[in-house]
């Protein structure tokens, strides 16, 4: 029978929602049969975890969850600081494994003091968060990092696969794309038609409603939560909760200079606008109608 890979979740500062997140994955029973979970503290093994941090045994996959911080009167578990328990299993771990934004970033916990709370190697952008360096990091960024995510990377190194990874240390297979590739509102997008309000079918949520669809890195078009939706077809826009500048101001706005939006990822802006503007001068009566129409 194959060795099961070891796996320590341990939690910083956060909301819990990676582990929820997590826990809607579809193929736990089969996930079960590859890993096993040591402790998660919403889930299993609390009783024997004092038993785990004083023994000297290596173990597969470390998972943060949360931003982290030296601080001890910001984080403590078990009467002890936080550093110390944390610092005790990275030195035994194969792989330490970031799980969401906040542990790879700082995520939103970073806003209140970015000098005392970051991710694990990253604060913002910026290298250098509470390690300043270490070699088997992986970040998987999202708030919540979506399921699959974890799962996949879990099993590509569980199977001695090499996950290859961007600069920001994400797995390339997923964080490749953006959110914009998969959306079913691209041709919206190209013809420069607005959704009007948060919810409805049909528009653009680029130009007036703050989607970073184009700008982040992630597949959620293309794998869907749950199987079934993402932000943008529950006509949500895309708050671009995968990049290192998570959570911005005014999420639900988007940004503009001199009435222009910022321009998507890779593309300059005098090519952009030129673009844009000829895409706008068309009308397209399609595209300016429901996609629904009850009243006919």
């Amino acid at each position: 029978m194959p060795r099961k890979s070891s796996i320590i979740w341990l939690q910083g500062l956060t909301c819990n929602g990676n582990s929820h997140s997590f826990l809607n994955y579809a193929q736990m029973p089969s996930f079960a049969a590859s890993f096993d979970m040591l402790y998660h503290p919403l889930w299993c093994g609390a009783e024997d975890f004092m038993g785990l941090l004083h023994s000297d045994a290596p173990f597969d996959f470390l998972i943060l969850e949360g931003a982290l911080s030296h601080d001890e009167r910001l984080l403590q578990r078990f009467n002890l600081p936080f550093y110390e328990i944390l610092d005790n299993l990275a030195s035994r771990s194969k792989y330490i494994i970031c799980a969401g934004s906040c542990a790879s970033f700082g995520g939103i916990f970073r806003l209140r003091d970015p000098q005392k709370i970051t991710g694990a190697l990253f604060s913002g952008k910026e290298k250098g968060g509470y390690w300043l360096e270490k070699k088997n990091v992986i970040n998987i960024s999202g708030c919540p990092l979506h399921p699959r995510w974890l799962a996949e990377t879990l099993f590509a190194l569980h199977h001695g696969d090499n996950v290859a990874l961007d600069e920001f240390l994400r797995p390339k297979e997923i964080f490749s794309y953006f959110a914009h590739h998969g959306c079913l509102r691209n041709e919206y997008f190209e013809w420069k038609v607005d959704s009007k309000q948060l919810g409805q079918r049909e528009g653009c949520l680029y130009y007036e409603h703050g989607c970073q669809g184009p700008m982040s890195h992630a597949n959620c078009n293309k794998i869907l939560w749950n199987d079934v939706s993402s932000k943008t077809r529950a006509g949500s826009p895309c708050l671009g909760c995968t990049e290192f500048d998570f959570p911005r101001p005014a999420l639900y706005e988007t940004q503009k200079n001199m009435s222009l939006p910022q321009t998507p990822f890779g593309i300059s802006k005098r090519a952009y606008y030129t673009l844009a503007g000829v895409a706008k001068s068309f009308k397209i009566e399609r595209l300016e109608k429901k996609l629904i129409d009850e009243d006919n």
